[in-house]
């Protein structure tokens, strides 16, 4: 029963990181303490969120729009007079497809800000030190068997 470890991990620490994040970003990044990615964060998640709800209130202003226009109601005041039928549907496409790729980025953001606390955790104990070397111990088994030794080293 012998074997060679080459890093240590810490399971609970990942684990604990990933589920941090994942409840609340940035907070994954805190506990690796890591505070200077916590803004980042945040503002990449503010950023989409804000670009989501500018991009879905336009794409619902062009909507209505374009519906009121048509509804052949003559009270219906036309706010985008000078708009063709033809232009508030080009604009309510733009904004409906800005606002998916918004959702899209807010998205992609939160599993990166998971992805980085998991691996972040995962660096945190990885052994970087310039000796790099592979040692088998010598034992004696209970038999009274011998066992055969190897050892590599290498330092850069």
């Amino acid at each position: 029963n012998h074997f060679a470890v080459g890093q240590n991990y810490n399971d609970k620490r990942i684990k604990n990181a990933t589920i941090l994040s994942t409840a609340c970003p940035g907070l994954g990044q805190i506990y690796n303490k890591k505070y200077w990615k916590a803004p980042i964060i945040y503002t990449a998640l503010g950023s989409t969120i804000y670009y989501y709800i500018d991009n879905n209130t336009k794409y619902k202003n062009y909507k209505k729009a374009y519906i009121d226009r048509n509804d052949d109601n003559p009270l219906t005041i036309d706010n985008y007079s000078n708009y063709t039928n033809s232009n508030l549907i080009t604009l309510q496409d733009y904004y409906r497809n800005s606002r998916d790729i918004s959702g899209l980025l807010l998205l992609l953001v939160y599993i990166l800000n998971i992805v980085d606390a998991s691996v972040d955790a995962h660096l945190a104990q990885y052994n970087i030190n310039d000796d790099l070397s592979l040692n088998f111990q010598p034992k004696t088994n209970p038999n009274k068997y011998e066992i055969f030794n190897i050892s590599l080293k290498y330092n850069l």
